[in-house]
């Protein structure tokens, strides 16, 4: 299965956002867009163009935003307020947690430039706690597509979703790889690749890697088990127990500090209900720095060769 798998070129994430943000303006009247200054980042040029009537530019004011939105929802409306990921979280939680989570309030939190790629802007807006944030907030769903595709497919998703979501998407141009009429189903995990070694639970752009990684390994004749979990929550727990099951050995990979994320997800999922050897691929409680994303991911320890070492890891664990 994994030699079927191969990059038809990059892409950025945050592309695929705005592509379907234009799609669900053209078919759904109620949805609108929200940003804090920050709308050529997001890719929310198009939607401008073709409904700025529809369009809300709050400024630097990430706060009012978000409450701005939850009034947008209370009305009726769709509304995507959109701005990077540091801001759309840690600057914002306490209007999140009142205004959407606790009022249950249809709006979805458009995050770009989340992670190490983002690169060259350095640690002040490279967030690696978002996850964990909006994890523990109750009803808030939490999606990390992979490539531009699913992230299109993404958005589209949440526009039907009743209720919050968080969805958290990348700045650089990244492979992209899923099929641009692929299904995407919140809460249910995509099975890349069929293992019975160690499985491998990824998300967000760390999929790709673990994808590299699962191509070295099984020139070894170890075989993977690759799950890509797009939705953190609510998280597919039938498919990550099942392939827990079936191999016996877990690695999961995320581009997020190691606390609260996906590997606590799938941890506290398989402490009760199938206990086995765990190897997390995640930043190790660091903030990060500038510099080009790629590097910033190897220095970090989520490189394709840590994807490795770490399977190899959980392998030799017994």
């Amino acid at each position: 299965m994994i030699d079927s798998i191969q990059s038809s070129g990059k892409k950025a994430t945050r592309d695929g956002f705005g592509a379907a943000l234009l799609e669900l303006g053209t078919n759904n009247p109620d949805v609108v867009a929200l940003c804090a200054d920050l709308s050529g980042s997001l890719k929310m040029d198009a939607f401008i163009e073709a409904f700025p009537d529809r369009f809300f530019q709050t400024g630097i004011a990430e706060a009012n935003m978000m409450g701005i939105a939850a009034g947008l929802a209370t009305a009726g409306k769709v509304p995507f307020a959109a701005t990077f990921a540091n801001f759309a979280t840690g600057r914002v939680y306490d209007q999140i947690r009142q205004s959407i989570a606790y009022s249950e309030k249809n709006v979805k939190i458009a995050a770009s430039h989340a992670g190490l790629t983002l690169g060259e802007d350095g640690a002040t807006h490279q967030i690696l706690e978002d996850i964990g944030l909006m994890r523990m907030l109750p009803g808030m769903t939490v999606i990390n597509p992979c490539d531009y595709n699913q992230t299109r497919a993404a958005t589209l998703a949440a526009a039907e979703h009743n209720g919050p979501v968080y969805l958290r998407f990348g700045r650089p141009g990244w492979p992209v790889f899923t099929g641009a009429n692929d299904d995407f189903t919140i809460g249910k995990a995509v099975h890349l690749n069929e293992g019975s070694d160690v499985s491998i639970f990824a998300t967000g752009h760390m999929v790709w890697q673990a994808i590299e990684a699962v191509r070295i390994l099984e020139a070894e004749g170890i075989r993977c088990d690759l799950i890509n979990i797009h939705t953190i929550k609510p998280l597919d727990e039938e498919a990550v127990v099942a392939s827990a099951e079936k191999t016996g050995r877990v690695v999961t990979c995320e581009e997020h500090n190691r606390y609260g994320g996906l590997g606590d997800a799938v941890a506290q999922t398989l402490v009760q209900k199938m206990p086995v050897p765990q190897e997390y691929v995640a930043v190790n409680d660091r903030f990060g720095e500038s510099g080009k994303p790629v590097e910033l991911l190897d220095k970090y320890g989520l490189g394709v060769t840590d994807v490795v070492a770490a399977i190899r890891r959980v392998l030799s664990r017994g």
